[in-house]
């Protein structure tokens, strides 16, 4: 198992991983979830929002802090119990996106982490939120 466990988190710590969001990718998220969104998938009518191109699905990049809590902080046999998610900026095709989760608190009673969860495209934040989760503990 890769990952931590309870006892080897402490506050202040963090990962991250960084995606290139493609149109495949988007035309996957919209076919998984069902949001069929023409902002998402439809170049002509993209171009009469106010964003003027298609974006991706917010919750894409929800997808990418699911990953970090599921594969690297705390890792394999994490449990999400609640996230919060602010969507400020949106994401184009080709953006950088770069996901991070930091431990902000822990619950060593309920073996509960709070995390702070961003995702950022150049530098700026497009989403943030807070994350809570279970982490795995030794010998269980």
């Amino acid at each position: 198992m890769q990952g931590f466990y309870f006892d080897e988190l402490t506050v202040g710590q963090s990962a991250e991983m960084s995606r290139v969001v493609g149109i495949a990718d988007i035309e996957a998220f919209a076919e998984v979830s069902g949001d069929n969104n023409p902002v998402h998938l439809d170049d002509v009518y993209a171009k009469t929002t106010t964003f003027g191109e298609r974006i991706a699905h917010g919750m894409l990049s929800g997808a990418y802090i699911s990953a970090i809590l599921g594969t690297k902080l705390p890792g394999p046999g994490a449990i999400y119990l609640s996230q919060s998610l602010r969507f400020r900026r949106p994401v184009k095709v080709g953006d950088l996106v770069v996901a991070r989760a930091t431990v902000k608190a822990l619950d060593a009673a309920r073996g509960h982490v709070t995390l702070d969860t961003t995702c950022a495209v150049n530098g700026k934040t497009v989403v943030d939120g807070e994350a809570l989760v279970i982490a795995p503990r030794r010998g269980a």
